[in-house]
């Protein structure tokens, strides 16, 4: 079976369970990866059904010519639909869009306007009023509007939707999304909440955007507007489309968060992923500390790091703006917050040296801190260190630990610096323990330090 062309492959994209970048979190998380989608993006959808439409209600014309202003996804789509049906395409772009996305635009033949970013929606120079001014200059031109149009939602409501719904067998307790168009978020919530009034629909937003503080509030404050660097999602204006409510709760995530986490993303789940990507799955983190095992989340990734070689996935670009410190800057808190949350392994005095160690193979670890059940560091264990054991008193293995332990790991402070740690670990400890504020124990060993130094 093959498709009629690459039009049919839009959609029916997966469901994948996250666990590394998770680790800790009682509920299911699962990601919707929508960059699988043929242009590369989750906007592929609405570009195929706003066109659809407007053929049907005959607002565009063969041989004619689509403009719209993007930050460069819903472009792509556009873009791909255009060059299937034979349109002619123009495009309005910020000066904050990678060059990736502006060349991709280009590559499949559409003609790109770069506008300036930082400027009132009302002003002409806008990329909003420069896409209007062109739809009407140009002839034969149709402006599909993506913010007011409501195909924009109703893509999601037929389609996203309907997905998440059959892939989660109706378990779904609460879905994440980033918001931009409000388009996404809408329609996937209005089908969703139709089949359970429950579901719990999470909107993201940049720091920098007002939708968060309208989602507080009921007001548009233009103060709340200033720059920020996530593309794709965050608005300065409150389009149509963004209906809030169908929106239960919105979380704010920064630029700097947004882009480690989609880093961490692609590290820890092969999941390469763009920066919106990473600040719906901040967003979603930070939720899903609050929830049990009983819940099952959905985070919708919706572009892909292709798009970002130039600024997320370049460290040189990452550390100009202060994303990445040098690892010399960098404290124990730092170390931990860049690697995903995770119980402490431990053992116990009680437990027998064969219990240990078996314990130690199952997990791949070469070391672990021994403590009672109060949570009082007793001391630690080293797989160099039982191996000498076994092998000189084989009938050791099945004493208590207790009785054969080392002396505890060194114990720091989350403000601990890079240097402070390092020089523990460079003095023969095997690790280094992080007495955290609440009173329980993180770890940290060379090759956290050596990701760090690397970065």
């Amino acid at each position: 079976m093959w498709y009629r062309s690459i039009l049919e492959a839009v959609g029916r994209t997966p469901m994948v369970q996250l666990h590394r970048i998770t680790a800790g979190l009682k509920p299911t998380i699962l990601a919707k990866v929508e960059y699988l989608n043929p242009g590369g993006s989750v906007k592929d959808r609405i570009a195929l059904r706003m066109i659809e439409e407007a053929e049907r209600r005959d607002l565009l014309k063969p041989g004619g010519t689509i403009v719209e202003g993007t930050s460069g996804n819903t472009g792509m789509g556009l873009a791909l639909v255009a060059a299937v049906k034979g349109y002619r395409c123009v495009f309005t772009i910020t000066d904050k869009q990678s060059q990736e996305k502006i060349d991709a635009l280009r590559a499949l033949g559409a003609e790109v306007v770069v506008c300036p970013t930082n400027v009132p929606p009302e002003d002409p120079r806008s990329y909003y009023s420069v896409a209007r001014r062109l739809s009407q200059e140009i002839p034969n031109a149709y402006y599909p509007n993506q913010y007011d149009n409501p195909a924009n939602a109703q893509a999601h409501y037929e389609s996203t939707g309907p997905e998440i719904w059959e892939q989660t067998e109706g378990r779904i307790t609460h879905f994440v999304a980033g918001m931009g168009t409000g388009g996404t978020i809408s329609g996937v919530a209005r089908f969703l909440k139709e089949r359970n009034p429950n579901i719990q629909i999470i909107g993201v937003d940049p720091v920098g955007s007002l939708y968060y503080h309208y989602f507080r509030t009921g007001q548009l404050d233009p103060s709340q507007v200033r720059p920020y660097l996530t593309e794709g999602i965050g608005e300065d204006i409150l389009p149509a489309n963004m209906d809030f409510s169908l929106v239960d709760e919105v979380v704010q995530v920064d630029d700097q968060e947004a882009f480690l986490t989609a880093r961490q993303l692609a590290r820890l789940e092969g999941l390469f992923v763009g920066g919106s990507s990473g600040s719906a799955m901040a967003g979603a983190l930070k939720i899903a500390r609050q929830l049990d095992e009983n819940a099952l989340m959905v985070v919708l990734l919706p572009d892909g790091g292709n798009r970002y070689l130039s600024k997320i996935y370049n460290d040189a670009w990452m550390r100009s703006h202060g994303f990445l410190r040098p690892a010399i800057e960098l404290t124990a808190a730092d170390l931990l917050s860049v690697r995903p949350r995770q119980d402490l392994l431990l053992a116990h005095p009680g437990q027998s040296v064969a219990e240990v160690v078996a314990y130690m193979s199952a997990h791949g670890i070469s070391q672990l801190p021994v403590l009672d059940e109060e949570g009082n560091l007793l001391g630690s264990v080293t797989e160099s260190g039982l191996l000498r054991l076994l092998l000189e008193h084989p009938e050791a293995r099945t004493r208590p630990v207790l009785e054969y332990m080392d002396p505890p790991f060194p114990v720091l402070s989350p403000s601990a610096s890079i240097s402070e740690v390092a020089e523990q670990l460079q003095h023969g400890a095997p690790a280094v323990l992080i007495r955290m504020d609440d009173g329980s124990y993180a770890i940290l060993t060379q090759t956290d330090l050596l990701a760090a130094v690397v970065r």
